[in-house]
């Protein structure tokens, strides 16, 4: 049987503070750091199984591959492969789902928290020598939000979701949530379900938890922004291309909303001339809020799994209907 493993884009995983050890026990493996879309071919030829985050699969690429069996993702979200053409050819494309929860609910409360009391500007100012220089014990500058009682919006209400809302709660928010399954009004818990607009329109912090799709593309747009208090937060630790990133920076700079903070862009990594860069109030981390070691430690022990069921014959995690 071929044994044949390549991880095409291994580095954004293993950094050089994991092992590729338990995946090495199952096969004959190969690890690139990064793979061009030109050298994909000739890296995944001949290999049974592919691993890869971001590097695509397309139609073409799958056909191209006469002895491929398993793809899996190093990820839980599947947008770099071609799903259907790969179901086509009977090969299972497998995710890990879950890994990172933890890990994106505290980033996404390192955003808010960032918002809510000004850190950013407080410890520049600190380090600047305006609190050295202060005629009293404290100083201020930017304003101080309490938490509490503050209505927190949650698009999306899936695994990630549900865990910031408990989290929310437990800061004394009233928390509202936008689900495709939900009906406005509904009780989940102490959740209430809302319309999308009126989401927008109520909460004081709304942050997004929902997968990139061909409908949602752009729903953060200048009319849904326009909808938003100025007092509000923008969270996006999900997918960028959720946000049109003009339309942010606009609202952002023009005071129509007080700020964001921004885990992922439309672009990554960002061309000099995105517009959010320089936006006013706009607080961007590089894509790294599934990033903890625990998280990274839980994929890697994920993806094992999951080719060593495809081996055994009892694949899992399937998202194309082959398992």
């Amino acid at each position: 049987m071929n044994r044949k493993i390549v991880v095409l884009d291994g580095w954004t995983l293993n950094p050089g503070d994991l092992s590729w050890a338990d995946l090495e026990t199952l096969g004959e493996v190969t690890v690139y750091d990064r793979t061009a879309p030109g050298d994909i071919l000739s890296r995944a030829e001949g290999a049974a199984v592919a691993l890869t985050n971001k590097v695509p699969f397309t139609a073409e690429t799958i056909a191209s591959l006469p002895e491929l069996r398993l793809i899996s993702v190093l990820a839980t979200g599947v947008n770099p492969i071609d799903v259907e053409a790969a179901r086509r050819r009977g090969i299972p494309v497998s995710n890990v789902p879950g890994y990172s929860t933890e890990s994106v609910v505290q980033s996404t409360f390192a955003h808010v928290l960032n918002l809510a009391s000004a850190l950013s500007y407080f410890t520049a100012k600190t380090r600047e020598g305006v609190w050295t220089a202060a005629p009293d014990f404290t100083f201020y500058g930017e304003p101080l939000i309490e938490l509490a009682g503050k209505t927190f919006g949650i698009v999306g209400f899936g695994a990630i979701g549900r865990r910031v809302a408990q989290v929310a709660g437990a800061f004394g928010m009233n928390v509202i949530a936008y689900s495709r399954s939900l009906t406005p009004g509904e009780r989940i818990g102490s959740v209430t379900a809302a319309a999308l607009d009126d989401l927008f329109a109520r909460s004081d912090v709304v942050s997004l938890h929902c997968p990139l799709t061909s409908e949602n593309r752009h729903m953060v747009n200048s009319a849904r922004l326009a909808l938003m208090k100025e007092s509000a937060f923008l969270i996006n630790t999900a997918r960028g291309p959720l946000v049109d990133p003009q339309a942010l920076a606009d609202a952002l700079n023009a005071g129509r909303i007080a700020g964001a903070g921004m885990d992922v862009l439309t672009t990554e990594p960002p061309a000099e001339t995105e517009p959010l860069l320089s936006a006013r109030n706009c607080f961007i981390t590089p894509h790294n809020a599934w990033a903890t070691r625990e998280a990274r430690l839980r994929l890697l022990a994920e993806t094992v799994a999951n080719v060593r069921a495809f081996f055994e014959g009892t694949p899992r995690n399937v998202v194309n209907g082959l398992g």
